[in-house]
């Protein structure tokens, strides 16, 4: 059994998650051109999403 290969996704509030490669990414989501492992991915999305509040939360609160 071979392992699975993910994509790190984004949506427009810029919230991440992962999804499978072979699998088609669900609407309102966009890959952002990371993929591997779903650890590799989700240390990656560990390392970039600091601020988990939405896009439209944080521009409502000035930022």
């Amino acid at each position: 059994m071979r392992s699975a290969t993910y994509s790190v996704v984004k949506n427009d509030e810029e919230q991440f998650s992962i999804w499978r490669s072979d699998q088609e990414i669900p609407a309102g989501w966009h890959t952002t051109g990371v993929s591997g492992s779903k650890d590799e991915c989700l240390s990656h999305i560990h390392e970039v999403w600091t601020d988990m509040r939405p896009l439209s939360l944080r521009q409502a609160m000035g930022e």
